[in-house]
């Protein structure tokens, strides 16, 4: 069965558009399954209906032309009821419909399998038989496993087919994902990819062909010449099955009906690194379909040599590609470093396959102000290079080629957000404080240079979390201590005398060094935060030496200590840092001992939370992970998004119990995750004690013209209300609820949705 599945699925891949997919699996399923008929029905997605697409073994001329509503006959019955129908005699079911198109009058059993896309029923899988019998269990699993691997496959061809016809006709349409940073960006689509991999090459035409075949034998011969010298390095170290490799390879690129196929694709304006990775990414797949061991383990091989051609062409085109004005980056998983990669001022959005709202970075984007949607899980975004789009951060939606209309709206909401942001200027140098004098004090989270201007002009009153990974992210090695001391004195200088809170180095997780991998099956549990720097005590001495060098003469630093889970860490890492204290002491730098402090992140340290409040000069909540760690939520699978929520009851018990804790030992206590900059999070942590409250400078305005609209009172009888609620779902309702009551409607609601 398991054979039978995978030599199904690995022929589907090799299909080129959604009819193909669509004829292969009902001529492979019937083969399989020994049946008269297999056919599969699609969602229309304009109509709602489900429409007969392909057949094998009914009347090819009723493609498309049967249509069954949800609901509707048997077909219609298995959407509704989102499982399998197996009928012994379908005739006598009273849901049958009888299509005379189709010839199915001589078919009675009959078995139908949604084909479910994110709880979605996208189609139904359908096998019918002459006799009357029911379909045994294993082949009803068959299918139902079947239909299951083939969903999104589906799902992809079916939106890459969608968009090459909007690349001809460039016919406006939409993508749904996740809002995951407010604001809309309109521009043209750069898509970035993983460097030589052959399935992530985007659609791209070329202009001139005669530079583009040349480029493509000059990647040949690069390639060539390089496996020619590797292997006569290695000659005396391989034996002879491991240098006949290196000859296959140059074999194969010396095998002119490979260059034939590229080249024709080329002369049809495809671009030399597409036309490569389509047709390598054919062989490899007919590799893969091989029923012999021995030629399947070949399709690596085949995958290997692409993917170094693929890295010549590269080379060259990366060095000849620009940025357009309006760069919206588009990409199936990106990181902070290629947000860093781009131009600032020509940035304007982001797009991403993969990731969440609270993924690091939706964080990083929010931060630099830019609109994002992330979970776009649908999209072929290798086809897209170049064309126009519209991203609409608050709502989660993608549209490929906006027709007039659509850009007109968009183009109102833009001018709505400028006089939003307009409006609340006046706020940067009023006092963050509620209506009766509660003060709090609000800071922003930083990571890069860009963020000190924006921040200083909104008020900002100190930085309540340096990102301090993103240098080490942007760079190719470790940064020395000199390099890190400047960058730390830049922010420090632009701050001062305000505070400065500087995380020490938090990779692991999502955030990953290429000079530094950390493969691990389950990294959001694994050797991320301060579990790596206590175990490389050489770059954590550097760091904070660094820190304290950058704030001789302005004493402004605090440092915070990331993933806490318990007493021994904090008191190994303050060892630490009193011994580079005293070395710099020494060294003659008279500076202050700097405040440290826990990044209050893990479960395990709630439970500790007195004895660290004791031992630490200051306590801040990073409420991003500590919602992922309480709920089991990985924050950047889209596919459990809906799961993480900020407001989620355990969450608002938790943190009301750390402020509660905190403040009993007489210690400061902050929080620095996005809840503090979401204008309702912001007025329940206020209520619970909450005594600073970092946010990126985007929200700084918002959050603070909210408290001033507010009565302390009222915010404690808020949170009152809604720790007593069991659903976060009702809490955030609740809370809208209240700042609309309020009037803040206008300052909190996206524009163009009052």
């Amino acid at each position: 069965m398991l054979e039978l599945l995978r030599s199904i699925v690995q022929e589907v891949n090799t299909a080129r558009d959604l009819p193909a997919v669509l004829e292969i699996i009902v001529r492979r399923v019937r083969e399989v399954m020994q049946t008269r008929v297999c056919s599969v029905y699609l969602r229309d997605k304009q109509s709602g209906n489900y429409v007969l697409m392909a057949t094998d073994g009914l009347l090819p001329s009723a493609v498309g032309q049967v249509h069954l509503a949800p609901g509707e006959g048997l077909v219609g019955n298995v959407v509704t009821r989102e499982e399998p129908i197996n009928l012994e005699r379908a005739e006598a079911h009273p849901s049958f419909q009888y299509f005379p198109s189709t010839g199915e009058e001589r078919f009675s059993a009959f078995l139908g399998t949604p084909i479910i896309h994110h709880r979605v029923v996208l189609g139904v899988l359908v096998v019918q038989q002459e006799e009357q019998r029911r379909f045994d269990e294993g082949e009803e699993a068959f299918l139902v496993t079947l239909s299951a691997q083939l969903a999104g496959v589906i799902a992809h061809a079916e939106a890459t087919g969608m968009l090459a016809t909007i690349r001809k006709q460039r016919q406006e349409t939409h993508f749904s994902g996740i809002a995951a940073s407010p604001g809309v960006a309109i521009g043209r689509a750069h898509i970035v990819t993983p460097q030589a991999n052959l399935a992530t090459v985007p659609y791209s035409l070329c202009l001139d062909i005669d530079e583009e075949l040349a480029l493509f034998r000059q990647a040949l011969n690069s390639a060539r010449e390089e496996i020619r010298e590797v292997g006569e390095k290695l000659k005396g170290n391989l034996n002879r099955e491991e240098r006949a490799l290196f000859d296959a390879y140059i074999s194969m690129l010396d095998d002119n009906s490979l260059a034939v196929e590229v080249c024709d694709r080329i002369q049809q304006q495809l671009s030399a690194p597409r036309a490569w990775a389509e047709v390598m990414l054919e062989h490899v797949r007919r590799f893969e379909a091989m029923s012999d061991s021995y030629f399947r383990d070949r399709a690596a091989d085949v995958r290997d040599l692409g993917s170094r051609v693929l890295a010549h062409l590269h080379q060259r085109q990366q060095s000849e590609r620009d940025y357009p004005e309006n760069t919206i980056l588009v990409g199936e998983e990106l990181t902070a470093a290629v947000l860093a990669e781009v131009p600032r001022e020509k940035l304007i959005g982001v797009a991403s396959v993969k990731g969440s709202s609270n993924s690091h970075v939706a964080i990083i984007a929010r931060a630099m102000g830019l609109p994002a949607i992330m979970g776009v899980q649908d999209l072929p975004y290798e086809t897209i290079d170049g064309v126009d789009m519209v991203v609409d951060g608050y709502r989660g939606d993608l549209h490929i080629h906006p027709g007039a209309e659509l850009k007109r709206r968009y183009d109102d909401i833009v001018e709505e957000e400028h006089q939003l942001a307009r409006s609340l200027d006046h706020m940067a140098s009023l006092p963050a404080e509620t209506a009766d004098g509660h003060r709090v004090c609000l800071l922003v989270n930083t990571g890069l240079m860009a963020d000190v201007v924006r921040s200083l002009e909104r008020g900002a009153e100190g930085v309540g979390l340096f990102r301090t990974e993103v240098p080490f992210l942007l760079r190719d090695r470790f940064p020395s201590e000199e390099e890190q001391r400047e960058i730390y004195r830049e922010q420090l200088e632009a701050f001062a005398p305000m505070p400065v809170t500087m995380r020490t180095l938090d990779v692991g997780g999502d955030k990953a060094l290429t000079y530094f991998p950390i493969e691990e099956t389950n990294p959001f549990l694994g050797w991320r935060g301060i579990r790596v720097t206590l175990d490389h005590p050489e770059i954590f001495l550097a760091q904070v030496r660094a820190m304290m060098k950058a704030s001789f003469g302005l004493n402004n630093l605090r440092i915070m200590l990331p993933m806490i889970s318990g007493l021994n860490e904090l008191e190994t890492a303050r060892n630490l840092i009193e011994r580079a204290y005293r070395e710099l002491l020494e060294e003659g730098y008279e500076i202050e001992m700097p405040p440290l402090g826990v990044m209050l992140e893990v479960p395990s340290a709630i439970y500790q939370i007195r004895e660290l409040a004791e031992r630490a000069d200051f306590i801040s909540v990073g409420s991003n992970d500590l919602t992922q760690y309480l709920l089991a939520v990985d924050r950047n699978n889209s596919r459990v998004a809906n799961i993480y929520h900020a407001l989620h009851p355990a969450v608002l018990r938790a943190l009301q119990e750390i402020a509660t804790t905190v403040h009993a030992e007489g210690t400061e206590v902050g929080i620095c995750g996005e809840l503090a900059g979401e204008p309702g999070g912001a007025l329940l942590l206020v209520a619970m004690g909450y005594d600073r409250l970092s946010m990126n400078a985007t929200n700084l305005p918002r959050v603070k013209a909210t408290l001033r609209a507010v009565r302390q009172a009222d915010t404690e009888l808020l949170l009152q209300q809604v720790l007593k609620m069991d659903c976060a779902k009702e809490i955030e309702q609740t809370v809208s609820a209240f700042l609309q009551r309020i009037g803040l409607k206008n300052i909190l609601q996206p524009p163009g949705t009052q």
